[in-house]
């Protein structure tokens, strides 16, 4: 999924054989297994091309970490207290991010809440921030 997401076309099993081979030993068998398995699971959509398939993500790499994070999350008996535990192994950069994401959906307040800034506008482009390397 990694190939499929970075590069964000439709691909064959042969380039994406060829670019895992440049790091090791892989079958084409093995590649082909694989993306056919993610077919299955929904993961990747198909479409014919003469004897072959592109493959092609069927949601981005920033959906599939959201659903997991929901399914985690949703698993959990306290949410709250799942969400400071986790919160608490956040990085500087991680908790930068949720500081921008918060500011992007603009969560509603809830009556308890201190309110002073509900409905203050979103004055900066977080995207347009580096984004933490390495992954």
């Amino acid at each position: 999924m990694t190939r499929v997401w970075k590069w964000n076309r439709p691909v064959t099993v042969r380039e994406v054989l060829e670019d895992l081979q440049k790091e090791r030993s892989i079958a084409y068998t093995t590649v082909m297994t694989v993306l056919d398995n993610l077919h299955q699971k929904g993961w990747v959509r198909r479409e014919s091309e003469g004897r072959a398939y592109r493959y092609e993500a069927v949601s981005t790499r920033a959906a599939y970490a959201a659903a997991l994070m929901n399914e985690a999350w949703s698993q959990s008996d306290n949410a709250a207290a799942a969400l400071v535990a986790f919160f608490g192994m956040m990085s500087e950069e991680q908790r930068q991010a949720l500081q921008d994401a918060m500011r992007i959906v603009q969560l509603p307040q809830t009556p308890e809440a201190d309110g002073d800034n509900a409905g203050t506008p979103v004055d900066e482009n977080p995207a347009s921030r580096d984004e933490p390397g390495g992954r």
